[in-house]
């Protein structure tokens, strides 16, 4: 008998934990406590995996003198395209409000219960810096209390910085400091994987729980943010990608999309950039007349730091959570929202389930309660293998653009 996969495991976990909640009701927040040892356990490897991925995203660019105008041409789109994307997925989240219709009272418990919780500081909910103050505080005073705190914009800043500091140092001494973190960030990938295994549990748990105390109401809203997320990801590559590689690449977007078809199918079963990027830079070299130099650049690049799809669903998935919890989020918080996942994507690994690591971190920077991600987990593998389709997609298209602006020949 074949194993049943990850995904379904959640789905799975996710139907009981409905089951469970409606039969037993309030006398199923007993198991609770088995889903905040999982969001525990997603929050204690949120700053060590952005630190360490984005310094290694950064640092694996080599000699930046080198790199020239490919790599700043190629970091502006694909920074670009990325805010974009999740100013759609914003956008789209904000007049849909995905998140509202619940019962006034249901919103009540849900901020009070979670504030009970004392996992995180809900009193910065009420201080809202000016957007000045919020960009001056990205340059952190002490890095120790920035990475003790889980200050993610400026655990960012920092991941940057030391990342281009080592691509100035000689490269036998950069060898070694690359090295080291290279096998730290797979031994957090490892630990990821195995908190991942959890999450059926730690799903059933907080589903269970949440629907015995409130009902299934609360649960009505998810059909609307799936719908978003899928609406969101069609608009922005139908319209953005082919507008940049037609109009900036000078190529067809009818055939950019056609010849690129193999690597979108492996991508959408697997839901990994990672593991869609061979077959990728032979479609973009082969059938797009990409030359070999931008095409060996880009893609990796691309790979690691181009999470437009993963950055609308950021956006979508932070203010449902936000609404459910009935939560206004301000003009400020929305902005951090986009900045905050823009600069994510630098930091998000290119494999499956990476996207829920980054939304604990979008989640983080605007105070809005982790818990909430349990709410999404359930549909999270499908839009997982649309986004992630979305992200390699801007990959190529960089890449076009990028070939084009050059014009380089293969």
């Amino acid at each position: 008998m074949r194993k049943i996969k990850l995904h379904t495991q959640i789905l799975i976990g996710m139907l009981l934990g409905v089951i469970i909640g409606i039969i037993f009701q309030e006398k199923a927040v007993i198991i609770k406590p088995i889903g905040t040892i999982f969001i525990r356990l997603i929050t204690m490897v949120v700053v060590p995996l952005v630190f360490v991925s984005l310094f290694i995203g950064t640092a694996s660019l080599g000699d930046i003198k080198k790199l020239g105008r490919i790599g700043l041409k190629a970091f502006l789109y694909f920074f670009i395209t990325t805010a974009i994307a999740i100013s759609v997925g914003v956008t789209l989240a904000n007049v849909v409000k995905p998140g509202r219709g619940l019962p006034d009272e249901v919103q009540a418990q849900l901020l009070k219960n979670y504030q009970q919780e004392k996992i995180f500081d809900f009193g910065k909910l009420e201080e809202r810096p000016s957007l000045i103050q919020t960009l001056v505080n990205i340059v952190p005073t002490n890095p120790v209390k920035a990475l003790a705190e889980g200050n993610m914009l400026q655990i960012i800043f920092l991941a940057i910085i030391f990342g281009i500091a080592v691509t100035l140092i000689k490269k036998e001494k950069a060898k070694t400091v690359i090295d080291f973190f290279d096998g730290f960030n797979d031994t957090i990938i490892q630990i990821v994987h195995i908190v991942m295994r959890l999450a059926p549990y730690g799903v059933l748990a907080l589903i269970a729980a949440v629907v015995g105390e409130f009902g299934i109401d609360i649960l009505l809203p998810l059909l609307k943010y799936s719908l978003v997320v899928v609406s969101g990801l069609f608009i922005y590559t139908l319209s953005v990608n082919s507008l940049t590689v037609g109009l900036i690449g000078r190529f067809s977007p009818i055939k950019f999309f056609k010849n690129y078809r193999p690597a979108m199918l492996i991508a959408f079963s697997t839901s990994s950039s990672n593991a869609a990027l061979p077959i990728a830079m032979e479609c973009v070299q082969e059938k797009m007349n990409v030359s070999r130099e931008v095409t060996s650049f880009v893609l990796p690049l691309g790979a690691t730091i181009n999470m437009d799809g993963t950055a609308l669903y950021q956006g979508v998935a932070a203010i449902f959570i936000a609404q459910i919890y009935g939560m206004n989020l301000g003009i400020v918080q929305q902005l951090t929202i986009i900045l905050t996942a823009t600069l994510a994507s630098v930091g998000a690994a290119g494999v499956p389930g990476a996207g829920i690591i980054t939304l604990a971190m979008v989640l983080q920077a605007i105070n809005v309660p982790l818990e909430g991600i349990a709410l999404i987990l359930g549909v999270d593998r499908i839009l997982d293998m649309l986004r992630t389709t979305t992200n390699i997609i801007g990959d190529a298209a960089g890449a076009v653009v990028v070939n084009s602006t050059e014009k380089l020949k293969k």
